[in-house]
């Protein structure tokens, strides 16, 4: 990660990008003070976070709260999945930083806010109100 193809920066953040074929890894850096709700939001012009994270923790801690109002906070050696729906902030006065493994794509730049996504046989119509999901339910936002 000496070397991103991307760094993408933002309010008390950054992350540097490296895409290794069809996979695209993120080394997320969240300074104290970062929350996604005030530092990313305005970028992805979503209400929360509808990019899903799959990563691990290096240093720092991090609190997620999902839309449904759960929550739990993560440290250093943790590894996480955070589904879409949710605003996050660092704890504490050391930076949180994390890898990214799924999601890195996609953050902080919008694009769930503008496209269409199919990712496994889900269609996620983004910003509109039906989610077609496997076997052929649907989810209104």
């Amino acid at each position: 990660m000496g070397a991103p193809d991307e760094v993408r920066s933002f309010d008390k953040g950054k992350m540097d990008v490296v895409t290794l074929d069809n996979v695209t890894v993120g080394l997320a850096t969240f300074e104290p003070g970062w929350q996604w709700s005030e530092c990313v939001k305005p970028i992805a012009g979503t209400d929360s976070c509808q990019v899903p994270h799959v990563g691990y923790v290096l240093s720092g801690r991090i609190k997620v709260v999902m839309d449904d109002g759960s929550e739990e906070e993560f440290g250093p050696d943790d590894a996480v999945v955070i589904p879409p729906g949710h605003d996050a902030w660092t704890v504490g006065d050391e930076p949180c930083v994390m890898l990214d493994f799924a999601g890195a794509d996609e953050y902080a730049t919008g694009a769930r806010s503008q496209v269409t996504d199919t990712v496994g046989g889900v269609t996620d119509t983004v910003g509109g109100v039906t989610d077609k999901l496997l076997g052929g339910g649907e989810k209104q936002r």
